[in-house]
């Protein structure tokens, strides 16, 4: 049985820490859901610390990542398999955080095995998705720096990452949320979770976009060759900072396209009722700071460098909670904040000499 102690250590010391801005929102969930989502992330932020070890081998993180998937496949968690894992892993961590949760995962699987079949059936589900989406990665990525950059192929290679990487996302939080808050008996399940699909793959294309440089740096190139093509662009043309104006068209149909998923998620949002104030804020703050984040993306002219890091300004972040929660998430006020940032975001586009060429 885990200590209330071991529980509050995991689920909110531990979090905060690996979690960074996403602690906020998963903060301020219901209670009653919180906990299994928090669990959840920490089970995907430890999957990605497998995966993201670049002191091993891609084949020994292949490896650790399908052991670690197995864990959610199985009626009982392998401890031996638990610890093999955290004994390879827990020594080449260069942050804190992450090697602090490898060392609390035996924690992690014991607080999992206490919820209901239902919780860990959904949990199962979704970190199985998210372990696959890894696993592509790591196949189709196989270089570490710019020296070995490779590229998605295709608009679908694109979208099938932003899926497997966090539209699945919005599939499992709606059906948890679904299953545990029952002002949500109104909704189809089935419809909500895809436009929920819809809202993760605008978050994940937000984050793709704003990380272009340092993707690059690391060799991974998220932008299709089949949309660089229509320019004349090779990945390896986008180190050179110099190619931003050629590639600008690309970049402002893929900004359009980030739009039109979160204005999904905007519908998806505005669909949760108002009583459910801490679950409304736990949507809008999101796609808030995605608009204010493709906003700076934009119009950044030193996009392409790995040094620059675009994001919203932490007064910014502060700004966006405070009126939304003091307005008690009231649908109005979110609205005009949303559909203010959406027309600068999308005037940005539009006003590019770049973009109206294309």
């Amino acid at each position: 049985m885990t200590t209330p102690s071991t529980k509050h250590e995991l689920l909110h010391d531990i979090l905060k820490q690996v979690s960074r801005s996403f602690y906020l929102t998963l903060n301020v969930l219901p209670i009653g859901v919180r906990d299994q989502m928090g669990l959840a992330y920490l089970f995907a932020r430890a999957a990605d610390t497998i995966a993201d070890t670049d002191l091993i081998d891609r084949a020994e993180r292949l490896k650790y990542l399908n052991q670690f998937r197995e864990q959610f496949m199985t009626a009982r968690v392998d401890r031996e398999a638990v610890q093999e894992i955290q004994s390879a892993l827990v020594l080449h961590q260069k942050n804190s955080g992450e090697s602090i949760l490898l060392q609390r995962l035996e924690d992690c699987f014991r607080l999992y095995e206490e919820y209901s079949p239902d919780d860990r059936q959904r949990m199962q589900w979704v970190i199985k998705v998210l372990t696959e989406g890894m696993e592509m990665d790591l196949n189709r990525f196989p270089g570490q720096s710019s020296d070995h950059l490779a590229a998605l192929s295709t608009l679908d290679d694109l979208d099938r990452y932003t899926y497997y990487v966090a539209g699945c996302v919005g599939d499992f939080w709606t059906r948890m949320i679904c299953a545990h808050r029952p002002t949500m008996g109104r909704w189809d399940v089935e419809e909500m979770a895809a436009i929920g699909v819809r809202f993760g793959k605008g978050l994940q294309l937000t984050n793709i976009l704003k990380d272009i440089g340092r993707d690059l740096h690391n060799g991974r190139c998220y932008i299709p060759e089949s949309l660089l093509d229509e320019v004349g662009l090779k990945p390896a043309d986008l180190l050179n900072d110099n190619s931003l104006p050629k590639f600008k068209p690309v970049l402002d149909r893929l900004i359009r396209m980030a739009v039109e998923h979160l204005d999904q998620g905007w519908i998806y949002t505005m669909a949760i009722p108002v009583s459910e104030i801490r679950q409304r804020l736990a949507c809008i703050w999101p796609i808030l700071l995605a608009g204010e984040t493709l906003r700076r993306v934009a119009v950044a002219p030193d996009l392409l460098d790995p040094a620059v890091n675009v994001k919203a300004p932490r007064s910014e972040v502060y700004r966006i909670m405070t009126l939304t929660t003091l307005t008690c998430a009231n649908g109005f006020v979110a609205t005009s904040y949303w559909n203010r940032v959406r027309e600068q975001v999308v005037s940005a586009v539009e006003q590019s000499p770049q973009s109206r060429l294309a």
